[in-house]
């Protein structure tokens, strides 16, 4: 058990499945207390139930969708415990689409739910933060958060975003020893693809092959809390392989990754 986890107060959103689900899992391993948060309170209750220490998790049903809710949520938060240590901000959706074919209401709810949902959070949180002079915000991007690929364009742009605006944070609250965490997943075992929204906005209903075999997510959410207790400004998740290359090749031969583009998406 981690010493710099035991007792820690840590909020998940995202947590009902994939990655949040394993991060519950992990963090409750180490002696944590959750609050766990997601639109579908049964699923929370099923991973609440299956944690190693399920009295010291607290449910928060909450629709990243609803932006305006989120100032009270964020409220709500800190009542569980009367505190909160660790912001892990993991909700989000995906999306697979050709730019020219993309309906503008899926690059706004794309947007809404995984830039502007943790915008409102963490401005919420943030006093929280500054009084105690303490807390972390551990952030989930993606690698197409520094690279982009074909028929990821409204994904990568929220996850584009995402580094600008937490960048910017990290220099302005490091002297109050408030820490900013950006991870970076490749591949990892999780519905994300098939839940990823289409053109139209409809669920693209399809498990790529690449995300199949991926990282598993129980490993992703130990390579995430080693970042964490870390205190990492940035960090890959994922398996060494292909995404991590890209990554090294988009900062020093951005042209190659280019013309390997398409090799580099899901199918």
């Amino acid at each position: 058990m981690s010493e710099k986890l035991n007792n820690k107060v840590v909020w998940i959103t995202g947590a009902s499945s994939g990655i949040g689900e394993a991060l519950a899992y992990a963090f409750s391993a180490e002696g944590a207390k959750l609050i766990l948060s997601s639109r579908r309170e049964d699923e929370l209750e099923r991973v609440r139930n299956a944690c190693r220490n399920a009295e010291l998790v607290k449910i928060l049903p909450l629709d990243l969708l609803d932006v305006p809710s989120l100032e009270q949520k964020t409220a709500e938060a800190i009542a569980c415990f009367g505190q909160i240590d660790i912001m892990v901000h993991n909700g989000g959706i995906s999306q697979r689409s050709l730019v020219i074919e993309t309906d503008i209401a899926v690059h706004r709810k794309v947007m809404e739910l995984d830039y502007f949902s943790y915008i409102a959070i963490t401005k919420a949180l943030l006093p929280h933060f500054e009084e105690r002079k303490d807390g972390h915000f551990v952030v989930m991007s993606s690698v197409m958060g520094k690279i982009g690929t074909p028929m990821r364009s409204a994904y990568a742009a929220a996850k584009h975003a995402l580094h600008g605006y937490f960048d910017c944070l990290r220099a302005e609250v490091s002297p109050m020893n408030i820490k900013v965490t950006l991870l970076t997943p490749g591949y990892i075992q999780t519905n994300v693809s098939k839940n990823a929204i289409a053109k139209d906005g409809n669920p693209l209903g399809t498990l790529s092959q690449n995300i199949a075999s991926g990282l598993p997510a129980d490993e992703a959410a130990q390579q995430i809390l080693k970042a964490v207790t870390k205190g990492s400004y940035e960090s890959y998740i994922g398996k060494f392989g292909g995404e991590k290359i890209a990554l090294w090749l988009n900062r020093f031969l951005p042209s190659v990754i280019i013309k390997k583009a398409p090799g580099l998406s899901p199918k």
